[in-house]
């Protein structure tokens, strides 16, 4: 998504709670079509973007929740990253295709929070030692505060 598309996301994203709306679902296929009439490395963007929706879908309904709100803020805070799936988690890529960001379901391990991580592509690096691995139980406003920060610093140019 370009930085137009995502902070109009963002902003349908954050005027309610839940998961995507109707509205958000048809705009996140709009642009999926967008991508595949670029051409082949457009369409591959937008299977890959779908791939990460449907990663999302099979959730169940609390990881959901959390996984679409990762999808929104990720998408308007750091629009230059791409999504995808990793290990068949949501995940975000650099313009090289590597890994910054990723969303584990607490479902997928059978574990009892989520998980919002980051690779060693991201920029969070602190002197010897730094998190790269958040716990997400419930997302309000200031969880996404938060979670924009850490985007906007894995993406940053200075480590």
């Amino acid at each position: 998504m370009d930085a137009t598309h995502g902070k109009a996301f963002l902003l349908m994203a954050t005027s309610k709670t839940g998961g995507f709306t109707a509205e958000e679902r048809a705009a996140m296929k709009a642009r999926a079509a967008e991508l595949r009439a670029e051409g082949k490395k457009g369409a591959k963007k937008a299977d890959e973007l779908q791939a990460a929706l449907d990663a999302m879908a099979k959730m169940a309904p609390e990881d959901r929740e959390l996984a679409e709100r990762v999808h929104a803020t990720v998408t308007a805070a750091a629009p230059q990253l791409s999504p995808k799936t990793w290990y068949g988690m949501p995940s975000y890529a650099n313009a090289d295709g590597k890994v910054v960001i990723y969303f584990r379901d607490a479902g997928k391990f059978k574990e009892r929070y989520s998980n919002l991580g980051f690779q060693d592509t991201s920029n969070l690096d602190d002197g010897d030692m730094w998190p790269i691995m958040f716990a997400l139980k419930k997302w309000s406003p200031s969880v996404e505060k938060k979670v924009t920060q850490l985007v906007k610093a894995a993406v940053s140019g200075t480590p």
